[in-house]
């Protein structure tokens, strides 16, 4: 049994997922898709440019069982591009022999041809919509927001799981870390976004439910943790709990074991005074915020339908800073957006200068059938958005070598990755300031004679130069 994922940690927490499932089942997984009999792509739907990678990699893996000596003798498709695409990929694919859709991960095992055991309890949490919802997503349903009635093939319910502690799973990050999806789903109005409508309304994971699964992992070496979730900032607000990932990080950061913990995915105006409070307090928490900000004009975020404007992000980022001493800032903004003038791109690259953040992505508007800015006027061209990204780019460039370049002679707790892939003479590694797979990279070139550093394990670091985005260091 062979596994692609692709897209987000969300998308890779949902194939560990199933991967959990087979094993249980009795299916020998295997990390080589040659040796696969059955080849499962989960699949990323978010954006034209990885709706093209989800197909690229369907095409490249039906090769194997189509090509002369091919071992594999079933293709299953899973993830987000099935519920925006289940009968074009049907139709258009042939190869392709089962599909399983976001709400619908108990049903690899029948897809991959295994049997399951006669009245097996569901390894899931199925929620009623009254066990689940909150003011705020019943307005956006009654408003039409989670309607896919336009798609062809979506199947008629919404995705109402949960995975809990009891699920299984197997990892695929590095033996020290791990990924912990506390919340599923997503209730803003985001006019760029169909995520509501491929993973339904927003519902938090039970409580002891999170705990339970953090203490296990770190019970089996997981030194690193990172709650993830379309909104992590909306944790437990279903649920009628105030500040709720607030009173998740206190819990979370008693237990020992635990290293690094750090949250993804920070709506802006969710971050209260008491969620700084608790990142400050402790020691264990990454000081490191990812608020995706979308963009900085306030005309734009009004169409957008997010709200906000550089000076109100401004005085946030202030906040931040002044209550966390030394936080890491990310955030990442959408570029060419239909109608997006250039004063309102001007007002983006003013901010950006400003708010100085430590990492920062900027992407292409990508038109999204079933988005409310598709019928929106005024497209930019392709040519001018990616224009405008790369000119947005430059000027993060400047400020990340700037940056960099100051935490020289500064020394730093390492979490060693292991061998680098730029170059076998390197070592490669992150500190609490890098979060998996986003974020640069430390690359080691030295260390102590008679040390044999470890992966996975920890170490005290040494910046001793800087690039744009990566750090050069050796363990002291």
């Amino acid at each position: 049994m062979g596994f692609v994922s692709l897209g987000c940690p969300k998308n890779l927490v949902d194939s560990e997922v199933m991967m959990g499932m087979l094993s249980q089942a009795g299916a020998r997984l295997t990390p080589d898709a040659e040796e696969a009999d059955v080849i499962v792509v989960n699949t990323c739907s978010f954006i034209g440019s990885a709706q093209q990678e989800s197909i690229d990699t369907i095409l490249e893996m039906a090769r194997h069982k189509t090509k002369p000596g091919g071992r594999a003798k079933k293709l299953v498709v899973a993830g987000c591009l099935v519920e925006r695409f289940r009968d074009e990929i049907r139709k258009n694919i042939p190869e392709v022999d089962a599909v399983v859709g976001t709400g619908e991960l108990e049903k690899i095992l029948s897809a991959a041809g295994i049997a399951e055991s006669p009245g097996a309890p569901s390894p899931f949490n199925i929620l009623s919509q009254s066990a689940t919802s909150r003011p705020e997503g019943d307005h956006r349903r009654e408003q039409g927001r989670f309607t896919r009635d336009s798609w062809d093939g979506a199947v008629a319910d919404l995705p109402n799981y949960l995975y809990d502690d009891q699920t299984p799973r197997i990892l695929t990050t590095p033996r020290s870390s791990a990924y912990i999806k506390i919340a599923e789903g997503c209730d803003h109005p985001c006019s760029f976004c169909i995520i509501p409508q491929l993973r339904g309304q927003f519902r938090s994971r039970r409580f002891e439910s999170v705990i339970a699964e953090a203490e296990r992992l770190a019970g089996s070496g997981v030194r690193e943790i990172t709650l993830i979730g379309q909104d992590t900032t909306c944790y437990g607000e279903d649920l009628g709990l105030k500040d709720g990932l607030a009173l998740l990080l206190e819990k979370l950061a008693a237990i020992e074991d635990l290293r690094w913990i750090r949250f993804l995915y920070a709506y802006p105006n969710k971050i209260t005074g008491r969620l700084l409070d608790v990142i400050a307090a402790h020691d264990n928490i990454c000081s490191y915020i990812d608020v995706p900000l979308q963009h900085a004009s306030a005309t734009l975020l009004k169409r957008m339908k997010r709200g906000g404007g550089a000076d109100l992000f401004l005085r946030s980022i202030e906040k931040m800073r002044r209550t966390i001493p030394g936080v890491t800032l990310r955030t990442s903004f959408i570029v060419g957006f239909p109608g997006e003038t250039e004063k309102e791109f001007d007002e983006l690259c003013a901010f950006v200068k400003s708010a100085a953040f430590d990492w920062m992505g900027a992407f292409g508007y990508s038109d999204q059938e079933g988005a409310g800015a598709f019928g929106y006027a005024e497209k930019l061209s392709a040519r001018e958005i990616e224009s405008r990204r790369k000119s947005l780019m430059s000027i993060q460039k400047k400020i990340s070598r700037t940056k960099k370049k100051s935490l020289i002679g500064r020394e730093f707790d390492l979490l060693l990755e292991g061998p680098s892939t730029e170059s076998d003479l390197l070592l490669e590694g992150r500190t609490a300031m890098h979060a998996p797979e986003i974020d640069g990279k430390v690359f080691i070139n030295d260390y102590p004679a008679g040390q044999e550093p470890k992966e996975g394990e920890f170490y005290r670091c040494r910046i001793t130069a800087a690039q744009d985005y990566d750090l050069v260091a050796e363990i002291v």
